[in-house]
């Protein structure tokens, strides 16, 4: 019999199996902050559960506590003051460990239904969730609901989609029979069990605690393993209410909460101590490629999942709606400040200019209009302070300064500091937007997080692709895109774009933006470039965290 949570969530998964395959457009949680959708109360409910926590202790019964910590500093300049247990990683091993019995033990279906229990408790959760991702990265209101929220809930469901659909093919048990000619046949009984890895950890990012946390969570919970989330230092909050959350629901479900548990580390070296344990078998971290590449050389006894830097880029030939092209980029660059791991940093435009649907503009026609469409999506105050956020780093600020100190390049658009009303601490930046000629890589290909873009100047069409393919090919990108009215110029880039093994985004002038992503539709990330070894979500992302344990016997 299936288990009841199973049963529950059937329609939701049958819907999801159908959105993988068919990749249209179909999400399981409302975007829209509606009350319709989340209840005539559910925005002053999370507001009043979030300020609940605010200089408190955040109390999670984990195994070997041996005090509190806290420190994250807000971005808003908000005074959060929130204290989190800290566990020896070594207790929190050993009894993620002995809960991976029980949870092995409902089998694939228990836990696919379970998981969806998870992301649906935690949709209903959505508005205190979003304020603590606004709150602690810096995102405008609106997207920390989204992208925090829905969005990150959506990608954890793809990923126990995949996990269910992949596990979904071993079959329970089955009767081998082999003839034997005029012998009897050999006949055995074959069963067979899917397992879980081992324990696996989730190393969270400073400016998508959930978004960048959901996908491998749920990919190792839905395949059988134990999580230990271990969070950024200063966007530890989502990650702790994430963590309470799931731990709710498994209790509810008789099964020993300590399969997820939150690790809180005061030094870079704990985090070093518990992703190389031998009981740790898959890694997933989202950061700066100096981690990232230690994961990779240092977790030898794990599969890792890593979503470095890069250098995402877009090649401008030619346009029919200039205007609509370049409210698109100023968007594309503004939105939260550009500390997106999709936002474009370089934009190659031929040094002859482009084509357009009106005349001819010139390589420094287009800087120019560039910048002003830009200052013109920020003029009103209370668009801008919405788009832009604030900045999430004192790092970030220092490469604004640096980037408007012209030691990049030639400043096209200063960036400005503007005031937020509502919260007087907040640092927020307005883009920096650079010129500077192609032969000038030290400048622009390298990853500059942060709202800084350079308007590279290339000898033409064909030298830009080409470039654009050779920093993905050695800097990584998760996002490229093409302007060009030309067909064969799209081929071109098309066929560039495989080599290097990179999204594509094609003349984007409306309501869809280069560094957005859709779960259930848009791959994140292919795995091929240096960037990321991995996708959200593909069957590759879930099958390596499962193994299957055969036992047979004659019948």
């Amino acid at each position: 019999m299936s288990h009841p949570l199973f049963e529950k969530h059937r329609a939701k998964l049958d819907h999801a199996l159908k959105a993988i395959q068919t990749r249209g457009y179909w999400s399981a949680y409302n975007e829209m902050p509606s009350p319709k959708t989340y209840g005539e109360t559910a925005a002053e409910d999370g507001k009043r559960a979030f300020d609940a926590h605010l200089g408190h202790q955040f109390a999670i019964d984990q195994p070997g506590q041996t005090g509190w910590l806290g420190g994250e500093q807000s971005p808003f300049g908000v005074e959060l003051n929130v204290q989190y247990p800290v566990c020896e990683t070594q207790a929190l091993i050993d009894a993620g460990q002995q809960a991976m019995l029980g949870w092995q033990a409902v089998g694939s279906e228990g836990r696919t239904g379970i998981c969806i229990e998870m992301l649906d408790r935690l949709n209903q959760q959505s508005f205190e969730l979003a304020h603590a991702v606004m709150t602690t990265t810096g995102q405008g209101w609106m997207m920390a609901f989204q992208a925090g929220s829905p969005h990150a809930q959506d990608r954890g469901l793809e990923a126990v989609t995949y996990a269910y659909r992949e596990q979904s093919f071993v079959p329970t048990e089955t009767i081998w029979e082999k003839p034997q000619g005029k012998n009897p046949p050999l006949v055995m009984k074959k069963l067979f069990e899917v397992v879980g890895r081992g324990v696996g950890v989730v190393v969270g990012c400073g400016t998508f605690p959930t978004w960048n946390t959901y996908p491998g969570l749920f990919a190792a919970l839905a395949t059988g393993n134990a999580v230990i989330i271990k969070p950024h230092g200063n966007a530890i909050l989502p990650a702790a209410i994430t963590v309470r959350t799931i731990r709710a629901v498994l209790i509810e479900n008789d099964i020993d909460p300590n399969l997820v548990t939150l690790c809180i580390a005061d030094k870079r070296e704990t985090t070093q101590q518990l992703v190389t344990h031998a009981a740790v078998k898959s890694v997933d971290f989202t950061g700066g490629n100096v981690f990232g590449q230690w994961l990779i050389d240092n977790c030898r006894q794990a599969q890792v999942y890593a979503e470095l830097a890069g250098v995402n880029n877009i090649v401008i030939d030619s346009t029919d709606a200039y205007k609509s092209m370049l409210r698109n980029l100023a968007f594309t660059l503004a939105l939260y400040s550009g500390q997106m791991c999709t936002t474009s940093q370089a934009l190659f435009v031929p040094a002859g200019g482009i084509d357009t649907e009106d005349d001819h503009k010139s390589y420094d026609e287009v800087c120019a209009d560039l910048a002003r469409t830009i200052e013109g999506t920020l003029a009103k105050p209370e668009v801008a302070l919405a788009v832009l956020g604030a900045m999430q780093s004192a790092d970030t600020l220092k490469r604004v300064e640096e980037a408007n100190s012209g030691a990049l390049g030639r400043v096209i658009l200063a960036s400005k500091k503007l005031d937020n009303p509502e919260f007087p601490n907040a640092e927020v930046r307005t883009p920096v937007l650079l010129a500077c000629d192609a032969a000038d890589e030290k400048a622009y290909m390298e990853e500059r997080f942060g709202p800084i873009t350079f308007v590279v100047k290339v000898a033409d069409t064909a030298a830009a692709i080409a470039l654009s393919e050779r920093i993905v090919s050695t800097h990584g990108a998760l996002t490229t895109g093409i302007y060009s009215t030309n067909p064969e110029v799209i081929d071109a880039m098309t066929a560039a774009t495989w080599r290097a093994k990179v999204a594509l985004s094609i003349n984007l002038t409306s309501g869809v933006f280069v560094n957005q992503s859709s779960a259930f539709s848009d791959y994140h990330g292919t795995g091929g470039n240096p960037a990321a070894n991995a996708s959200y979500s593909d069957s590759a992302f879930v099958a390596n965290r499962f193994r299957v344990i055969q036992r047979r016997y004659h019948v």
